[in-house]
């Protein structure tokens, strides 16, 4: 699902590339390799979204194809899009920091968006870790609407934090070999405001076989919260 026509391009910090464009943006640990994307126009809409990987001591890239599905369906939702590589992976200086520098990048990124697209909805979404890294900082970063998918609950601390209340959707395989689908559960009936729960029956942890349901899935709840439409 990765898109095979990005441009490689010089990177002006003070504008969002008007084409898909693969850069390096200033992180607090080095440099952050980034890629921008852009839903179709007319029909695009006032926001932007930053996905998150899967943890990068596993192996997990911003190529990754729960990823690149879930930035499939956000795009086609009518978001423009941006993925990046935590620090340590890919093409990103620094080393790996188990979610707290992480949090940092993300900031950095999403920093980085509000300057060039000031005013417009953000919204944050994640694959497995990435979906801790984007729980874990949705409210300080003031998200308008949050997707996590496979949210590793009981493998990762999730409580010392806010949780968000803006519009929130987890998505969680039935049959997940890597997270605990039970524990998702329980964390989620813990919560005081609970997000939007589509359980996958006999899904495991990467949806294999099930990436156009996870499509699906996100651009059902997508819909229904998004900005307005982009003049």
């Amino acid at each position: 699902m990765v898109r095979m026509n990005i441009a490689a391009l010089p990177h002006d910090p003070a504008r969002f590339p008007d084409e898909a464009a693969s850069f390096m943006l200033t992180g607090p640990a080095g440099e952050l390799e980034t890629i921008t994307d852009l839903a179709e126009r007319p029909g695009a809409r006032r926001g932007v979204a930053v996905i998150c990987h899967p943890n990068p001591v596993q192996g997990g890239t911003m190529h990754n194809k729960v990823v690149t599905m879930v930035e499939r369906a956000l795009r086609e939702s009518g978001l423009d899009t941006v993925r990046f590589n935590f620090r340590g992976t890919g093409a990103s200086e620094g080393q790996y920091d188990e979610g707290n520098g992480e949090g940092d990048d993300l900031a950095a990124v999403v920093d980085w968006v509000r300057r060039v697209r000031p005013g417009e909805d953000l919204w944050l979404a994640g694959f497995s870790f990435g979906s801790y890294v984007t729980i874990r900082n949705a409210v300080r970063l003031g998200a308008h609407a949050l997707i996590s998918i496979a949210p590793p609950a009981g493998r990762w601390p999730f409580d010392g934090f806010e949780i968000p209340r803006c519009p929130w959707l987890v998505v969680m395989g039935e049959e997940d070999e890597v997270v605990d689908p039970q524990a998702v559960f329980d964390w989620i009936d813990g919560l005081e405001v609970k997000p939007e729960l589509v359980r996958m029956p006999e899904t495991g942890h990467f949806f294999h076989r099930r990436l156009m349901d996870l499509r699906g899935a996100v651009k059902a709840a997508a819909r229904r919260w998004l900005p307005p439409e982009r003049h």
